[in-house]
């Protein structure tokens, strides 16, 4: 029988088969997209017929799914499971919702851990990402070695809710590191300087960030082959909107990322690389 069950085989959940298959575990996986499962295949997993199959046949199941309310509709169709097996979602998606899930699934016997992944999918084939945990300590310490397959490093953050937060707030962070790279690249070669020159001038100085060695390049060449879509950074930018209200926390700077965000939609890049924001600092006043 299968080590461990996927549902959802995009960018995140097919480079997390690679890696789960790389540590030697037996992989099930569903996705509704025919190209996706055929990723999962060339991975080394089995494609499974339904959901109900991977949950049927796998004592853990993943989810990697786009947002929250998908994950809601996705376990609220879930079939008869046994009892105990355990689901680690690495959506990022609405603290409460998270919770919210958590209390369903343990109502059906299933436990419920967040596993929420700070890093785009290149990273993560590369085992060079960061995973937060939220949940009860039991299920956590039951999740952990199989988050050790992708993750460079986690963090236990609390209970239920936690890591979806916490993920929100270094999204907050990462997402203006973007921005701010974008901005900055755009005024050098604006006002005449050489990209490449101005890049490795930010990356030997205090203004460094590793956002400069991930995107900075796209950034420069426009080269946006997606390694993380700039339309779900959007997604989780309004989702910081929403907790900071929730909250009553001022976050001025992220209401004006949202409106670039929106701007490099319009202009086509919702499906791109997030590096291409830059497309929304390029257009002439």
């Amino acid at each position: 029988m299968p080590d461990v069950g996927l549902i959802g085989i995009g960018l995140l959940g097919t480079a997390i088969s690679e890696c789960l298959v790389a540590s030697g575990r037996s992989l099930i996986g569903f996705d509704l997209d025919a190209d996706r499962r055929v990723q999962l295949t060339q991975a080394g997993g089995i494609v499974a017929s339904d959901i109900a199959e991977v949950l049927r046949e796998a004592p853990i199941v993943i989810l990697s799914l786009p947002d929250h309310r998908i994950v809601e509709r996705v376990v609220s169709e879930f079939p008869t499971a046994a009892r105990g097996t355990l689901i680690i979602d690495t959506t990022t998606g609405d603290p409460e919702s998270a919770i919210a899930i958590g209390r369903r699934l343990n109502e059906q016997g299933l436990r419920y851990v967040e596993a929420t992944v700070i890093g785009s999918s290149r990273m993560l084939r590369e085992r060079d990402v960061v995973v937060l945990l939220g949940g009860a300590d039991a299920d956590v310490a039951a999740a952990e070695p199989l988050v050790d397959a992708w993750a460079r490093q986690r963090f236990h953050v609390g209970p239920l809710g936690s890591a979806a937060t916490a993920k929100l707030v270094a999204n907050l962070v990462l997402g203006l590191n973007r921005a701010v790279l974008a901005e900055g690249l755009n005024l050098a070669q604006r006002s005449g300087l050489d990209g490449s020159a101005m890049l490795e001038v930010l990356r030997s100085g205090l203004a460094y960030s590793r956002v400069m060695d991930t995107k900075g390049r796209k950034m420069l060449d426009g080269e946006f082959t997606p390694e993380a879509r700039l339309k779900q950074h959007h997604k989780d930018v309004g989702l910081i909107l929403e907790l900071g209200a929730r909250c009553r926390a001022r976050v001025p700077l992220t209401a004006l990322h949202d409106r670039l965000l929106a701007r490099a939609a319009e202009l086509g890049f919702a499906d791109a690389d997030n590096s291409a924001i830059i497309r929304a600092f390029q257009e002439p006043l």
